[in-house]
């Protein structure tokens, strides 16, 4: 299916030390659409809206909410023009359970690729500077699966709405959320070691308890 969109993601992700961990300020791969097409591109996790006085508020736009992502500031401009989809194996939840914290990593059940809705943005300091370019993932509900690990999830999008999401107008992009079936996910414990990102590798989604699911 990734097929459809005529862009290889799996050979650019190959072409790179597979991040394990990766957290804001890191760049991670999205796919965007513009005149050119489809395509994959290297951007930073951590939006800095175009009218940002400098790039440190990057750091806490790492989520937008699906339920204001067309109206709030730092979101709206990037949500009518610069929609993409962030391509990811799973993501880690924490948990506190007796007085601690746990972390888990949440995944699809068969091994597939998700693929989240997510926004991109360009900015620089000057007309003189390179563009830094940074990216957001768009966050909604949680399903049956995760409502008990977080109160939000990233919106999962199916391969049938990727395109809408991408290039459509702007009430079709309102619309996918709407429209977004629940996502297959299963989820197991995993090493406390993530929670810094300085920490990679494998072992870090190595299950420490059996899978669960719905």
């Amino acid at each position: 299916m990734l097929e459809e969109l005529e862009v290889d993601i799996i050979g650019e992700i190959n072409q790179r030390e597979p991040n394990y961990n990766i957290a804001p300020t890191a760049r991670g791969l999205i796919v965007g659409h513009g005149d050119a097409g489809y395509g994959v591109k290297w951007y930073r996790w951590g939006l800095v809206p175009s009218w940002a006085k400098d790039s440190k508020g990057g750091a806490k736009l790492f989520n937008a909410r699906s339920e204001t992502v067309a109206t709030m500031p730092s979101f709206r401009a990037a949500f009518r023009k610069r929609r993409c989809l962030v391509p990811a194996s799973g993501y880690f939840e924490w948990r506190t359970e007796e007085g601690a914290r746990q972390p888990y990593f949440i995944h699809d059940p068969e091994g597939h690729l998700m693929m989240f809705a997510g926004l991109w943005e360009g900015w620089r300091a000057s007309p003189d500077d390179d563009w830094l370019h940074t990216y957001t993932i768009v966050t909604g509900e949680p399903g049956r699966v995760t409502a008990d690990i977080h109160q939000r999830q990233p919106v999962i999008l199916p391969p049938d709405l990727w395109r809408v999401w991408m290039s459509g107008d702007t009430d079709e992009a309102a619309a996918v959320f709407s429209a977004v079936p629940e996502a297959p996910l299963a989820y197991h414990p995993v090493t406390k070691a993530v929670n810094s990102s300085r920490n990679q590798g494998s072992a870090l989604i190595e299950p420490l308890g059996p899978d669960r699911s719905a």
